[in-house]
């Protein structure tokens, strides 16, 4: 990116940008992440902003990010969302969760659940209270420590007063993106259909307008990249660039479908390895999202198309469609006056249902830094690099999964299995493998309790604990962990079923 000098000094590639107010915003593309900044934008900042989404009928969207996890309790408060509300408009169930299915070794599972574990102290987590207890025959799962963990395996749920937020939502994500659109529309946005002919732009490459097939003129100060893949304003004309990671994250397919609900559903999203990738099950109140995410040097789109529907219940809805991606992410979020948001500025598999989180912190980002009045060069570089953090502590949480693993049954598991990856897992792994430690930073998204349950999910245990867990003798250690189990346990027993808290909390409509 092009740097520029404060003051008079300042570069003429910003000079008819830079200390212009900004009045008006344009949204380039709606489906899950152009609604989501559409309604944040609008009722958050709208009433000193002309807003404009533009999108087409005649263009799809993705449509298949329905899982999430637990930040979007943020968003939603932010724009006063009411839960209940929510759910029952977009068919969702709760979700506390993802079951990993053959991920370790084919017919093994583990569950990585929202939440914490147990209790820490202030010199080390509670691994190393449960790491000694287990060597002396005297620990559970470690998941009976987990409210969380133990609901979403009993199948019981309930949103209880003052309960910690630590659930997320299986949803229909075509539907969501409607339930914003009213709600961005109810605070002044202006949605106009059409196709985007052509990106104009000033003299100094900044973005000035966009012409719709219509002939009509879309100008804007400020506009916000949702044409997914595409990439249309960022990319396509900005030539921005892309930092390719498919080397460390190999799947570049999937293969969606939805089928009518066939049992109960569960609370966590299952995710079952396959011999080129994986396969997702997403519970929705009436019917199942199914998808099948895999490598195409090891499989064809018929295999796989083939492998998803030999492995799914129920009466299909729509016809499977194939998607195509690369992994990675954008060298820069925010170039020029353009911003993007969604699969416009990279992409990671949706293997830890971080695609709508990725949505939400960039758009909480950029209401932070909202430059009302003008473009100021250290607030772009300084929401590029927290993008990048958290993008490469994303990628690093997903790459585990693939690299951790003792299958050698096919070329993809002994490639993942074999595969160099970027030092700071790598540092990661050892740490935790020689020692039990864990660290979490400001702005990474996952914590020591994610870390924890996948690494030793995916088979990496603790050569060591910590010592000041010997200040404990083992009837004191029994007493601790039983004492915890005991209350996770009380916790749980006193929820419903999901399925009869569903629907007493929030019933779909749809049938």
């Amino acid at each position: 990116m092009q740097q520029v000098q404060f003051g008079a000094a300042a570069s003429d590639a910003y000079s008819s940008i830079k200390n212009r107010p900004i009045k008006k915003v344009v949204i380039a593309g709606g489906g899950t992440a152009g609604w989501m900044t559409g309604a944040a934008i609008s009722k958050l900042l709208g009433k000193n902003l002309d807003v404009v989404l533009v999108e087409s009928d005649e263009i799809g969207t993705v449509g298949v990010g329905e899982a999430t996890i637990p930040t979007l309790h943020i968003f939603h408060r932010l724009l006063g969302i009411n839960e209940q509300e929510f759910m029952a408009a977009t068919n969702a169930t709760f979700k506390l969760g993802i079951m990993f299915e053959n991920w370790l070794q084919q017919d093994q599972k583990y569950l990585h659940s929202f939440g914490f574990l147990g209790k820490d102290c202030w010199a080390c987590g509670f691994q190393h209270f449960w790491s000694k207890a287990q060597q002396r025959g005297i620990a559970r799962e470690i998941g009976d420590y987990c409210v969380e963990h133990l609901a979403a395996r009993q199948g019981r749920f309930a949103v209880l007063p003052n309960q910690d937020l630590n659930h997320a939502y299986h949803m229909d994500a075509t539907i969501y993106a409607k339930y914003l659109r009213k709600l961005a529309e109810q605070h002044g946005l202006k949605r106009v259909e059409g196709k985007i002919a052509e990106v104009q732009q000033h003299a100094d490459g900044h973005i000035s307008a966009l012409r719709l097939m219509s002939g009509e003129l879309i100008e804007g100060d400020l506009f916000i990249d949702c044409t997914g893949f595409r990439a249309l304003l960022i990319e396509q004309t900005l030539n921005t660039g892309y930092e390719d990671w498919s080397h460390f994250l190999p799947c570049d397919s999937a293969i969606a479908v939805q089928t009518k609900t066939t049992e109960s559903p569960v609370a966590y999203t299952r995710a079952i390895a396959h011999p080129s990738g994986w396969q997702w099950k997403i519970p929705l109140q009436s019917r199942v999202g199914n998808g099948m995410v895999f490598c195409s040097k090891f499989m064809s789109d018929d295999e796989a198309k083939a492998l998803l529907l030999a492995n799914i219940e129920g009466e299909r809805l729509i016809e499977p469609r194939v998607i195509k991606f690369r992994t990675g992410t954008r060298h820069q979020h925010w170039n020029k006056n353009c911003i993007a948001i969604g699969l416009s500025s990279g992409f990671l598999e949706p293997l830890e249902s971080t695609s709508i989180h990725l949505i939400q912190r960039s758009i909480v980002r950029l209401l932070q830094m909202f430059p009302s009045n003008g473009i100021q060069t250290a607030e772009v570089d300084e929401f590029n690099k927290q993008t990048q953090i958290e993008m490469h502590n994303i990628r690093d949480f997903i790459i585990l999964h693939y690299k951790a693993t003792q299958r050698d049954d096919s070329k993809f598991w002994r490639y993942c299995r074999d595969m160099a990856v970027p030092e700071s897992l790598t540092h990661r792994m050892e740490l935790f493998a020689q020692s039990g430690k864990v660290y979490k930073f400001a702005q990474e998204l996952f914590g020591e309790s994610s870390w924890i349950q996948v690494m030793m999910g995916q088979g990496i245990l603790p050569a060591q604990y910590h010592p000041i867990v010997d200040a404990m003798s083992d009837g004191e250690l029994t007493d601790f962990l039983g004492t915890i189990a005991a209350n996770v346990q009380k916790t749980v027993q006193n929820f419903p079923t999901h399925q009869d808290f569903l629907q007493y909390y929030c019933k779909s409509a749809i049938v």
